[in-house]
């Protein structure tokens, strides 16, 4: 029960600095849902997320973003390179390019608000919330998130479910994998997020990509509570005991001692 109420509490504290980040619109969209005092808590079906350090952050490769700057983690880089130049080697009658990458708290407030503004408040947050979270509650926040877009553009607009039909998008949903990023909202995902064939979010290629922990830790929850697809597995292991050291003269060994290996799926 103590330990409950202390998660409770951290809730409350975070919803709290959020709200503070944001317009009144904003701040009065965020508050209008109960507390849920849990560590599952959700706002409209997205989980929380700390804004990134900009100062940390490194642009992509030029030429890769489209409209506006395109800031993403130091680790992710080795990786993008190498998924962009492989989608320009496939000749797929279009270059792959970023539509957007990292956003700020304040910007993902903008982009929540500006379909559904009606004077000083957002409008049914509930339901813009299905095809973008709402501020404090995106993986572009964490500078780990890109949605992908192709140019030229074709007769498919940009972040559309048709991107899945263009050559492009076809062809990140059978190599994007190999190259660390997972689709973090797929088709009838079970969050209640709309299909969204565009974002993907990069974890690493394994455990001891550099890098790939940290991300792995960051999406922990939505990784295991709400699976990517495609998605990338996760290697866990799973020591149980010490296992036995070799034999020494004179010495005793307790041959109870056991470790196993678990692997595990993206959790």
């Amino acid at each position: 029960m103590i330990r409950l109420l202390m998660i409770g509490a951290r809730v409350i504290i975070a919803i709290g600095l959020v709200s503070a980040a944001l317009s009144p619109a904003a701040a009065r969209a965020a508050q209008s849902i109960p507390t849920v005092q849990s560590p599952g808590y959700r706002l409209y079906g997205h989980l929380p997320y700390a804004q990134a350090d900009p100062a940390t952050l490194v642009s992509a490769p030029a030429g890769f973003a489209v409209g506006q700057p395109c800031e993403v983690q130091p680790a992710m880089i080795p990786d993008l390179v190498r998924l962009i130049a492989a989608a320009h080697d496939a000749h797929l009658g279009g270059e792959l390019r970023g539509v957007s990458c990292y956003r700020s708290i304040a910007h993902q407030e903008r982009v929540f608000c500006e379909a559904r503004r009606s004077g000083e408040q957002c409008v049914d947050p509930a339901e813009r919330a299905e095809s973008v979270a709402p501020p404090g509650h995106s993986e572009h926040a964490t500078g780990y998130a890109i949605d992908f877009g192709v140019r030229p553009e074709g007769d498919c607009a940009d972040v559309d479910p048709c991107f899945a039909d263009s050559a492009v998008g076809h062809w990140l949903l059978l190599h994007a994998a190999d190259y660390g990023f997972e689709l973090s909202f797929p088709r009838d995902n079970v969050q209640g997020v709309t299909w969204e064939p565009w974002h993907w979010r990069w974890v690493g290629t394994s455990n001891s990509a550099p890098g790939a922990l940290a991300a792995r830790a960051l999406f922990a929850s939505a990784r295991r509570q709400f699976p990517a697809n495609p998605r990338i597995p996760t290697i866990v292991i799973h020591v149980m005991a010490q296992p036995p050291l070799p034999a020494l003269a004179n010495d005793r060994i307790d041959t109870r001692a056991l470790t196993s290996l678990d692997l595990a799926p993206a959790g």
